[in-house]
């Protein structure tokens, strides 16, 4: 991360104040923060990991993770449906950083106001980048047409390229992995069925594929299905578990503010001192502040770590998947005690603290899940287990 740069310059507290006014509208009516994407586009904000030659800001992981901590205590579900956009130009960085340019037309679609969405997921399947229930038929000009159905798409309403993978399972070569990159066409079916407990800005709804085409220049890579080390799954992996991790610190730390605000604010009854003096009060924003002040730095270590090209071999996943866990884990944990430093008003769904105290749970059920980053980090510590 360079010495020179300042976070309030790209996000400035106007700006973020704006859109904290918003996110509370659109938790309770069910909406995408459009007005959010406009500004943080006018911004530069999508192109923010877009090198400088190509128009973007230049920056890396690392600032970026710095950047949607930020954005994430203002409007969480806003800046987790951008976190999808910034998963593909942070992708296109991670390969052109390691001399593979095959993702050009995202960086300049990005410096050019373009969205990109990320379409990996589907019900029941539990392969993630390694498999898919998606059909991917090869086209006759190089291109592929796509079949299935993909979940939680975020950035729904807007996207304009929707970055998915598929199985090809007719070519010579097959089965092989697809991925490329769909124009929205008629192909393309978005369910307006996004209605759950939090994180409702981001309006992640489900998308049916019906034969939808991304041309030959919009295939990124075939690959083998199952785990292995190609750069482009790295990089997705890579950027995913990163900036989920910095939206849910960003949870913690805007949690850990209101909790401070709650105790210093709040007067007891039976001793007329603010809370912020009461000795069991006083503990559970420590034990808070302990638990928050670990995550800005694993998170700054790792993404420099994914700037300077070090290589972790084989622990790379289980260091990308503890991290996504622990900040979730632990931003639950900070949301759960400021709830109760805040006392029964936070109960009240004006309060900022109950749409976070939602908020906090979406991060559950993101790849990779508890189960799995025990099982890499299992892995990684006690060898493969036998079958």
């Amino acid at each position: 991360m360079t010495a020179a740069f300042d976070p309030a310059q790209i996000l400035p507290d106007d700006l973020l104040e704006r859109i904290r006014e918003r996110t509370a509208v659109h938790d309770r009516e069910n909406t995408f923060p459009v007005d959010d994407l406009d500004e943080l586009r006018d911004a530069g904000y999508l192109a923010i990991l877009v090198p400088a030659d190509r128009g973007g800001a230049g920056l890396g992981l690392a600032e970026a993770s710095v950047l949607q901590q930020r954005l994430a205590t203002a409007a969480p579900a806003t800046a987790l449906a951008v976190n999808m956009h910034l998963v593909w130009t942070g992708v296109a960085k991670i390969l052109q950083d390691r001399g593979i340019d095959d993702l050009a037309f995202v960086q300049t679609g990005a410096a050019a106001g373009e969205v990109f969405a990320f379409g990996i997921s589907e019900a029941g399947n539990d392969l993630v980048l390694f498999g898919s229930d998606t059909a991917a038929q090869p086209t006759a000009d190089g291109g592929y047409a796509f079949t299935g159905t993909k979940i939680f798409t975020s950035l729904a309403p807007v996207w304009t390229q929707l970055g998915v993978h598929g199985l090809d399972t007719t070519s010579p070569d097959a089965p092989k992995l697809v991925y490329g990159f769909l124009p929205r066409t008629d192909a393309v079916h978005t369910r307006d069925d996004w209605d759950t407990v939090g994180m409702r800005g981001t309006q992640s709804r489900t998308t049916e594929l019906r034969g939808a085409i991304a041309p030959a220049d919009r295939i990124a890579r075939r690959v083998d299905p199952g785990p292995q080390p190609d750069p482009l799954v790295f990089g997705i992996f890579a950027v995913f578990e990163l900036l989920l991790a910095s939206v849910y610190t960003g949870v913690a730390r805007r949690a850990l503010e209101l909790a401070v605000d709650a105790a210093s604010t709040r007067r007891s009854k039976k001793t007329g001192m603010s809370y912020a003096q009461d000795p069991d009060i006083r503990w559970r924003v420590a034990d808070m502040a302990i638990a928050y002040d670990a995550l800005p730095p694993q998170l700054a270590a790792l993404a420099g770590d994914v700037d300077g090209l070090v290589d972790h071999g084989p622990r790379w996943f289980s260091l990308l998947s503890g991290v996504k866990h622990r900040a979730v884990t632990t931003a639950k944990h900070v949301v759960d005690d400021a709830m109760l430093v805040a006392g029964g008003s936070s109960y009240f769904s004006r309060n900022e603290l109950s749409r976070l105290y939602r908020d906090v749970l979406a991060g559950l059920f993101h790849p990779s899940d508890p189960e799995s980053a025990h099982a890499a980090a299992a892995t990684a510590w006690l060898g493969p287990q036998e079958r």
